[in-house]
């Protein structure tokens, strides 16, 4: 049974930063890929950030440069640093995982998804 659970997230102001945290059990974070989605009212899901078995990572746009996605295969932790952050960042933020080495940001490559936890940028 595979359980991932964020925590981290917060109100912060525009400019500030917050690290994300998933810790997952069931499951092998260095055999496979993870990824990081956020989801705003009235939209769609979005892919953030996303991190392949190999190392390889990904972003979306809006992020690149302000955001870095790591993952901790010895702690089973996938993390996402969020930085300059803005007010359009908001949102609830999951964490993903999937069943393959490379995922990219296509939610439908992912399996397992956390509860989300709730990013406030003013």
């Amino acid at each position: 049974h595979v359980q991932l659970v964020e925590s981290g997230g917060g109100s912060v102001q525009a400019g500030g930063s917050l690290r994300l945290s998933c810790v997952g059990s069931g499951y092998d974070f260095s055999m496979h890929c993870m990824g990081w989605f956020r989801q705003t009212p009235g939209n769609q899901r979005e892919g953030v950030a996303a991190a392949d078995s190999d190392g390889r990572v990904a972003y979306a746009d809006s992020v690149k440069g302000r955001f870095t996605v790591a993952k901790d295969s010895d702690k089973n932790t996938l993390y996402l640093q969020m930085t300059i952050l803005k007010p359009e960042d908001s949102g609830i933020y999951y964490c993903a995982a999937a069943n393959l080495w490379s995922c990219g940001l296509g939610q439908e490559r992912y399996n397992y998804w956390g509860q989300g936890t709730q990013v406030t940028v003013s």
